[in-house]
């Protein structure tokens, strides 16, 4: 069995932020909203970006559905199912990935790093493969979001962890 940590930390060493209490005089916890920094407009064009590109993944995943089942000839019927389901679960993670990092989470700073890394590896043969138009749709949205994955405000406030699960 498990018991939840206790806090040995003395109220009166908190940070204080200026003008802002708890309505008893005293500063609020380091984990409300009060104290946490607000949020980066940087974050929101990153999560507008990866959430972008799981819509992608949702309209590729549509058309390959529709392609499959119209009867496009395929090699493998059950390998064009497994790749149906590859893409639909891509865009559900990248989904996740857009929403937490949003609310500030630091793990989907590395999902949504992995993903961009996807994204510039299929781009930048579909430049040099004389599709423009579609490499740079790639290309420039992935560059942007590594740029801005690394941006000192985003880090500051994507470093929330989360929670310890429930005991039983």
């Amino acid at each position: 069995m498990s018991r939840p940590p206790e806090d040995h930390s003395d109220p009166s060493l908190e940070p204080r932020v200026p003008g802002s209490t708890d309505g008893s005089g005293t500063s609020p916890s380091p984990s409300s909203p009060e104290v946490r920094a607000t949020r980066p407009p940087a974050v929101t064009v990153l999560s507008l970006i990866v959430g972008a590109e799981a819509t992608a993944l949702l309209v590729a995943a549509a058309w390959y559905a529709i392609q499959l089942v119209t009867g496009a000839p395929v090699l493998s019927f059950w390998g064009a199912v497994f790749t149906l389901a590859l893409l639909l679960s891509f865009a559900a993670w990248l989904y996740a990935v857009a929403y937490f990092l949003f609310r500030g989470f630091r793990w989907p700073r590395a999902g949504a790093l992995v993903a961009q890394l996807f994204v510039l590896t299929i781009g930048f043969p579909t430049l040099t493969g004389g599709y423009i138009a579609a490499g740079f749709a790639m290309l420039v949205p992935a560059v942007v979001a590594v740029v801005l994955l690394f941006n000192k405000g985003v880090i500051r406030f994507a470093s929330r962890a989360g929670g310890a699960p429930p005991a039983l």
